[in-house]
């Protein structure tokens, strides 16, 4: 299926590991150009070379940090400069610290917030002006599961990541007429660094090794197995393609059958 990327720019937020990299790849397989960061110039440089080398795709690598607000706009502004626009976005970012309500303070809350939720809205701000003028444009960002059923011990993660999902279903409605879309896909229990540092964590509390505590995660998964990430982005190069061009302001899970909504 020809997805319609070729000649297409994608920015990937936090594209250096994990769910973000598994994005960038598929799109730069998919004939797009990218503009992909993360925090660490080493990582997102090496994560560039890579990409390059698999795909032939050009990729312009930066370091960034997506809850602060003027290196989004230094991010943006650079892909334009380097590419003359932008098409697609996908916001990702790095997950907040678990734990309960009564674990987090003010300053927790201000940090987890700028990270998840002004990050989507700042990156979506400073590319929508190209997307409408254009009147092309995807934007996609990565929530998860909690969204639609709530994870244990994820009180920031749960509360923040049903923000952005508000945030995204209103803007899907405002930018429809420009030709623009706006989706959110929710990844469940995938095999990425992130899930296996939560593991380890949640298995060091509980006293178990990490292994036990997968096992008990893969034992309320349908399909009884972590995804994996090239699973994920398989959906996430759908969404942000020319053939998915009628679907917007909807949330989409990819997590083997966890959510046991009927909606």
């Amino acid at each position: 299926m020809d997805l319609g990327l070729k000649g297409k720019v994608a920015l990937v937020a936090a594209a250096s590991r994990g769910l973000g990299r598994a994005v960038a790849e598929e799109l730069a397989a998919e004939g797009a150009g990218l503009v992909i960061c993360s925090r660490s110039a080493e990582t997102i440089n090496q994560a560039a070379h890579e990409i390059v080398q698999a795909t032939g795709a050009e990729v312009h690598a930066l370091e960034a940090d997506v809850s602060n607000a003027a290196a989004v706009a230094h991010l943006v502004r650079a892909g334009i400069e380097r590419f003359g626009h932008i098409d697609i976005l996908v916001t990702n970012s790095g997950g907040p610290p678990a734990g309960t309500f009564e674990s987090f303070s003010q300053q927790h809350w201000e940090a987890a917030t700028r990270l998840l939720l002004f990050s989507a809205v700042e990156l979506a701000r400073n590319v929508l002006p190209g997307m409408k003028e254009l009147r092309w444009g995807r934007i996609l960002n990565v929530t998860s599961i909690a969204v639609k059923q709530p994870v244990e011990n994820l009180m920031l993660s749960n509360s923040l990541r049903a923000a952005v999902t508000g945030f995204a279903r209103t803007l899907a409605n405002e930018v429809a007429t420009f030709g623009i879309t706006v989706n959110n896909i929710m990844p469940g229990y995938t095999r990425t660094e992130r899930v296996e540092e939560l593991s380890r964590m949640m298995a060091d509390k509980e006293r178990i090794s990490p292994e036990e505590f997968v096992a008990r995660w893969e034992r309320e998964i349908p399909m009884r197995r972590l995804g994996e990430p090239r699973e994920f982005a398989a959906l996430a190069a759908f969404l942000v393609s020319e053939r998915a061009s009628y679907i917007t302001g909807t949330s989409i899970p990819v997590d083997g059958g966890w959510i046991r909504a009927l909606m």
